[in-house]
């Protein structure tokens, strides 16, 4: 039979020689810099740069690059037209640079011409109030014509006459509403 202190002093030394082994790895092995990740959002206009070094890093960042498009034309142009009644000379020298916007508007130096979407006129603004106030003006009026002529009659139902009296007068409101905004529109040249 194997002696049991053989079989300890075995299992002993692997042990020592795996825990010797487990040590040298962790003292010696290779030493990686820690790498943050960073999701930058990113887009069809954005650019980003990254610097990084011994102490530390740095990001620049844009959301919106290129902001400003810009676009060159130029034009030379020497004739000699000679037509039926003599000649002339035509010497035409043309250059223009344009910026645009992202969204395509060009810039002309000041207020934009065309209408940027989310952006209303005065009209539209004049409109949109005018439709509010006539909305309004409707529902009150369709509610009360209804609450006055029909609910009454509708109320006198068993068991639903309330419901029912309920419903038409929501869509009496619903229907002047909408009565109305054809109204105002007609009346406020919209």
């Amino acid at each position: 039979m194997i002696k049991f202190k053989y079989v300890v002093a075995t299992v002993g030394g692997l042990l020592a020689v795996a825990h010797v082994g487990l040590l040298g790895y962790v003292f010696h092995r290779p030493r990686t810099p820690m790498v943050p990740t960073i999701n930058i959002p990113h887009g069809d206009y954005s650019s980003y740069s990254i610097r990084a070094g011994k102490d530390g890093y740095e990001i620049e960042y844009k959301a919106n690059d290129p902001a400003i498009l810009e676009s060159e034309r130029t034009l030379d142009l020497l004739k000699d037209k000679k037509g039926l009644f003599g000649g002339g000379i035509e010497d035409r020298l043309e250059y223009r640079r344009d910026q645009y916007t992202m969204d395509g508007t060009r810039n002309i130096g000041g207020a934009s011409t065309q209408d940027v979407e989310g952006k209303y006129s005065a009209k539209d603004v004049e409109c949109l109030v005018a439709d509010a106030g006539a909305r309004s003006q409707g529902a009150m009026a369709g509610s009360a014509i209804v609450a006055g002529t029909l609910t009454p009659a509708l109320s006198n139902i068993p068991y639903i006459g309330w419901l029912a009296g309920g419903w038409a007068l929501l869509l009496g409101q619903k229907g002047g509403s909408a009565i109305g905004s054809q109204v105002g529109s007609v009346f406020n040249d919209c």
